[in-house]
């Protein structure tokens, strides 16, 4: 029986001529599971190799009882973008008996406000008591402008200064944001006693600056701060704590909140985002670990899932490790895979040192 004949429960319950209470029994005792899977991008083999040197060069080059250990990844900035929406196409709710249905209507599903923010976060620094020194929350930033309005409506006269979200967003407002918003802030931010040399993580989207780029380098490298662009290999969301986690959990808290207008949707996300606790992004960066030994385990590849580390559990007994251990065996074996001549690809992710350090 193909998968599209176990889409749902009726069309198992024909192709197997049982009752669907049948199948529904079968998913009880777990002897059925439902799966919801996604279309993903295709890799190819130039993207998997990469994937794996990404991940090789987060690995600290000290060998130490046949492991190696990840960076602490504290000098790094990831940023990236998300579109929030004023409402979502559908909801679930749970009422009561005699409750009316909520109605909800807008002229066209493509039509519903959105606005797209910037997000920039680094790893939070946690004291061994717990105190929270520095909370990793660098800033959320909206692309949105200010303008007035064209005609009069019943809500506000001709001229009225409105939030707009801006739809085009092109290499020089991207540039504009990290100059002007990002870089001032992180400054502002960033722990006195923290190391200065900083990398700004983004993915590979056309609207990004490229990596190296020496104008923006030397435009944002002044008090004392030395800045540089990396970006994350192609298709990988997975390998930035905000595709990872960190944009869902926002995302979660904002959809629970009421918007009618932008304004309220900037204060919605905004207030999400100071809501969610620094403990919070401290444990996607400790997935992000685990899922770069998950990617060298397959190759590079996506077929597998997002490793469970029990992380409350390990926060209420020793403590949330800061840094992951990686088998020897495995670093060994994929430095061996990419010495293979058709593996000879991919983008130059520096993992010299891990080389140098295991004597390949």
């Amino acid at each position: 029986m193909s998968m599209l004949e176990r889409s749902t429960i009726r069309k198992g319950a024909s192709k197997m001529e049982v009752s669907k209470t049948t199948i529904g029994r079968f998913i009880k005792s777990n002897q059925l599971k439902p799966h919801t899977s996604a279309v993903k991008p295709t890799l190819t083999e130039t993207n998997k190799i990469a994937r794996m040197k990404w991940c090789l060069a987060h690995i600290q080059p000290t060998l130490a009882e046949c492991k190696l250990l990840y960076h602490s990844m504290h000098n790094i900035v990831h940023i990236d973008k998300e579109w929030f929406y004023m409402t979502k196409t559908s909801d679930r709710y749970y009422l009561l008996p005699d409750e009316d249905e909520p109605y909800r209507s807008c002229k066209s599903k493509r039509s519903i406000t959105k606005v797209m923010f910037m997000a920039a976060v680094s790893r939070p620094l946690i004291g061994s008591d717990g105190e929270i020194t520095f909370d990793g929350k660098i800033g959320l930033f909206p692309f949105t402008e200010e303008v007035p309005a064209k005609r009069s409506s019943k809500n506000r006269p001709k001229g009225t200064i409105e939030t707009k979200p801006i739809q085009s967003i092109n290499k020089e407002v991207m540039k504009a944001c990290l100059l002007n918003q990002i870089i001032p802030i992180i400054k502002a931010k960033w722990p006195a006693n923290a190391s200065k040399k900083i990398f700004i993580q983004q993915d590979n989207v056309k609207p990004h600056l490229r990596d190296a780029d020496q104008q923006f380098e030397s435009l944002a490298s002044t008090d004392g701060f030395e800045f540089h662009l990396i970006s994350q290999p192609p298709n990988s969301p997975n390998t930035n704590v905000l595709d990872l986690g960190y944009f869902r959990a926002i995302q979660s808290l904002q959809d629970d909140k009421i918007a009618t207008n932008v304004d309220d949707l900037l204060r919605n996300v905004f207030t999400s985002f100071e809501e969610l606790s620094p403990q919070t992004l401290n444990r996607v960066f400790t997935t992000l670990q685990s899922c770069f030994t998950a990617i060298l385990e397959v190759h590079g590849k996506k077929d597998y899932k997002i490793p469970h580390l029990n992380k409350d559990r390990l926060h209420r007994t020793w403590g949330l490790p800061l840094q992951l251990h990686v088998e020897e065996g495995l670093v060994r074996e994929c430095l061996e895979y990419l010495k293979l001549p058709e593996n000879n690809a991919g983008d130059t992710y520096d993992i010299g040192p891990l080389n140098h350090a295991l004597g390949h």
